[in-house]
């Protein structure tokens, strides 16, 4: 194990039925002029947006609205949320929504006290923002874990880029389990995956030895499937809808993560699809990590047999590690199948990719070290193509 130094300093308020009685304690801490953070609609067709307004005004707030969001937020709707929060002094930023609503709303959090695009501060100059407007975060939508860090992805359109940038860190979480009830099957399996995706991006990281962090893991990696499983069977089982929150939290609340360093050449590699195509995060990880374990299993056998016993339930003393390995993977590619996610970009709406995008993906995907070793801008595009 690395060493470390750890804090988490996000309250976290979980359980069915919790949301008025957490944001009646969180929001008397904060200032009266509130902006209210949500995606495209959603939160006002389920009636989630006038009980939150009314609590607001119950507690003598006043809303600065920005709505809007969308799925891949962008860098010019960060600047629009951080000019309208700059022009009306907003004190308190309250992100309702999924992942994409709390990326937003935490870049807009310190692009709006800071004269400098956060983009280029950044990007470029490799500095970071120590001030920003407090944030609190109410999940409608699990799987990222946005509402545990100062992560967001963000997408800059002008330049073809979807990256990680680092914001302000949430104040406070609400994770109830009655706000996402009405989220529909397909996306809670699409959140549910990107969650398994942070827990196995940060459990093939090095070093490779097991200890801790890896066997929380391998508990958080377990209870995803059976809780996925459970809510496919059953879309009206809130416990299993509750603990797929909790462990989209806690795999990105910094914990499985602790002695690791963490890979996430998966992710880099959806993020840059997503640029040029807009695509469903958690669907695009779906399609692409059986073929990227595959590329890189012989490089990482221990570890992808570990996988396949400790995680896929795989038990066959018959079977050589790297056959072991391989195994693991073909479960991992099965359950995706099961759980109605799709196996090929085609099946995600994007037919016929042109040879041109991948291309561009590949050659501007962000490499990492890797977790069994770094890729090349070819063998990304290899395994883009075999994704089709």
């Amino acid at each position: 194990m690395d060493p470390f130094t750890f804090s988490s300093t996000v309250r976290t308020h979980f359980g069915a039925g919790i949301l008025d009685t957490a944001l009646n304690k969180e929001l008397p801490r904060y200032g009266s002029k509130v902006m209210l953070a949500y995606g495209c609609g959603s939160v006002k067709r389920t009636g989630l947006y006038d009980r939150i307004c009314a609590i607001l005004h119950g507690l003598g707030k006043e809303i600065v609205d920005f709505g809007g969001i969308m799925s891949n937020p962008t860098y010019a709707k960060v600047k629009e949320g951080a000019a309208l929060a700059k022009a009306e002094g907003v004190d308190f930023i309250l992100a309702v929504g999924g992942g994409s609503v709390s990326d937003c709303a935490k870049i807009v959090a310190v692009q709006a006290m800071s004269e400098m695009g956060i983009w280029t501060m950044e990007v470029r100059d490799g500095r970071f923002p120590d001030k920003g407007i407090p944030v609190g975060v109410v999940v409608t939508a699990s799987g990222t874990g946005s509402d545990q860090n100062n992560d967001a992805v963000i997408t800059n359109e002008n330049e073809h880029v979807k990256r990680d940038l680092y914001g302000l860190l949430p104040e406070f979480a609400v994770l109830d389990p009655q706000l996402v009830m009405s989220v529909p099957m397909s996306q809670v399996m699409s959140g549910a995956f990107d969650s398994l995706s942070h827990a196995m991006e940060t459990y093939f990281g090095r070093p490779a030895d097991n200890f801790i962090s890896d066997e929380l893991n391998e508990a958080v990696m377990r209870n995803i499937i059976r809780n996925m499983r459970k809510a496919h069977d059953n879309p009206s089982d809130i416990e299993a809808r509750g603990e797929l929150m909790w462990c989209s939290s806690v795999a990105e609340n910094g914990i499985l993560k602790l002695g690791k360093e963490t890979d996430f050449q998966c992710h880099m590699i959806e993020h840059q699809l997503g640029a040029y195509t807009d695509c469903s995060h958690g669907q695009g990880l779906a399609v692409l990590h059986p073929v990227y374990y595959r590329h890189i299993v012989r490089d990482y056998p221990q570890k992808f047999a570990r996988f396949a016993e400790a995680v896929m339930g795989i038990n066959n003393a018959a079977l050589s590690e790297i056959a072991l390995a391989n195994a693991g993977i073909d479960a991992l590619a099965d359950f995706i199948k099961e759980m109605g996610l799709p196996t090929s970009f085609a099946q995600m709406g994007l037919v016929d990719i042109p040879d041109s995008v991948l291309r561009k993906t590949a050659a501007s995907t962000m490499l990492r070290p890797g977790c069994a070793r770094k890729l090349t801008p070819i063998e990304i595009l290899q395994i883009l193509r075999e994704c089709q």
